[in-house]
């Protein structure tokens, strides 16, 4: 959008809009609210659990008891979605992943148990098969490759189950190619038509990953790297086209991950799709401004909100970010 050129000074005060709160207010460009914010929930087994992630001050992994507690309090604040996602008993991670599908694994029994209890509350899943894989990737590995088509198969029962189970948002995040043709294929057939996809369309290979990969348990786990699935950090072209190809398929919505260090192309993907567009402020992301903030070398608040509203100004409609509850409280008061 072009940008008039202001009058020269002294005629023009650029000044005079920043005097007051209540002016700045007026003129703010982007806002930030509790209902921008998808909030990212590590669960496990157990109860009465909350078992601190050493490498993400602040978040914890939660039992089902302890996360229905946590998501009532997350409504209160204005949260609308949560996301979930599995930390699985390390005797059920194989090679052949069959507890990806399985209707009773920890998320489905978290779905059923959260749409139960906050009815009106958005479930979002995550679709990836790195938290039941004995090697950590998110496709089934043959000969050290990881196969694509026989993943989709795979990738298509976990959709299924979650969708059954009750979630609204399904957000499959392993970046095989043809998946969301397939699972929008299934659930049409499964009548299964409402449940919505918001496609990790553009995921890059980055370094910014590893205290998440703490949190689920994937960390001594992953043989090799992703570079085969996930995009080269370089390349912005080929990220836009992923993002087309998923829409074509029948995404409803699109995520890029990781956020801050890719705001550029939160930026481009609004301008030129203008589709619901999310962004992943990952692990790395919160980890660092967590431990500059506990350092003292950084006001933990402030960076937190301005960081989140970078997303808005970028043209995010929306922030996955671990963030989410503080946030909304700060916001709130």
């Amino acid at each position: 959008m072009p940008v008039h050129a202001p009058a020269p000074y002294p005629a023009a005060r650029l000044r005079r809009l920043r005097r007051t709160p209540a002016l700045r207010d007026l003129v703010a460009e982007n806002r930030l609210s509790a209902a921008d914010l998808i909030w990212p929930v590590f669960i496990r087994e157990g109860a009465r659990v909350e078992e601190p992630i050493a490498s993400m001050p602040g978040v914890v992994r939660l039992s089902v008891d302890r996360l229905l507690s946590k998501a009532t309090e997350a409504v209160e604040l204005g949260i609308t979605t949560i996301c979930l996602f599995p930390y699985t008993d390390p005797a059920l991670r194989t090679e052949t992943c069959d507890e990806a599908w399985n209707p009773d694994n920890i998320t489905n029994r978290a779905i059923r148990a959260l749409k139960a209890e906050l009815p009106g509350l958005s479930v979002m899943t995550d679709i990836a098969l790195d938290p039941y894989n004995a090697n950590g990737h998110d496709g089934f590995v043959v000969d050290g490759e990881i196969v694509n088509d026989e993943t989709v198969a795979a990738l298509v029962k976990m959709a299924l189950a979650q969708a059954e189970s009750g979630a609204d948002i399904l957000g499959p995040s392993d970046m095989m190619d043809g998946r969301i043709g397939a699972m929008r294929s299934a659930l049409e057939a499964a009548g299964q038509r409402d449940v919505a996809i918001l496609s990790y369309a553009a995921k890059f290979a980055s370094g910014f990953y590893g205290p998440f990969r703490d949190a689920v348990g994937a960390s001594g786990r992953l043989v090799g790297d992703k570079k085969t699935y996930q995009i080269n950090p370089a390349n912005r072209d080929e990220a836009l086209r992923c993002v087309a190809r998923d829409l074509d398929e029948g995404a409803d919505m699109v995520m890029i991950k990781p956020g801050m260090p890719y705001l550029d192309i939160c930026s481009t993907v609004k301008d030129r799709f203008g589709v619901p567009t999310f962004a992943y402020q990952v692990s790395g992301e919160y980890a660092m401004l967590q431990a500059a903030a506990q350092n003292g070398w950084l006001d933990g608040e402030a960076v937190m909100l301005e960081s989140l509203l970078a997303f808005k100004r970028a043209g995010c409609d929306g922030i996955l970010t671990y963030f989410a509850p503080e946030a909304a409280r700060c916001l709130r008061d």
